[in-house]
């Protein structure tokens, strides 16, 4: 079963990714998916000022820039592991490397 760690991190982490203490362990992190042979995908993004919305309006089109100052998390990144059940997914994603600030959501993959 495949699920998704979609990474959510505050402003300041946004700011630590140049700190190559901080990088190393997403490095880390990232290595050790790999070496367990569970990580079929993933990204880190850039920060949530080269973003861009688009919402529907109807039959029109709402475009707005970031950053988008209505949350306390923006999207970081994602990875996409396959694993045999949530268990394990979950056990996978209390060790992200994440702040106190940030938060990891594990949803399983929409099958079709």
């Amino acid at each position: 079963m495949q699920y998704a760690l979609i990474i959510r991190e505050a402003a300041e982490d946004f700011a630590r990714r140049s700190d190559p203490a901080y990088r190393d362990g997403w490095v880390a992190y990232s290595q050790a998916l790999a070496q367990a042979g569970i990580m079929t995908g993933g990204a880190g993004l850039t920060g949530p000022e080269t973003g861009t919305i688009v919402r529907r309006k109807g039959e029109d089109h709402d475009v707005q820039d970031g950053p988008y100052p209505d949350g306390k998390e923006q999207l970081g990144g994602f990875y996409l592991i396959d694993v045999p059940d949530m268990d394990t997914a979950l056990e996978w994603a209390t060790r992200v490397p994440i702040s106190d600030k940030g938060s990891v959501e594990v949803r399983p993959r929409l099958q079709m």
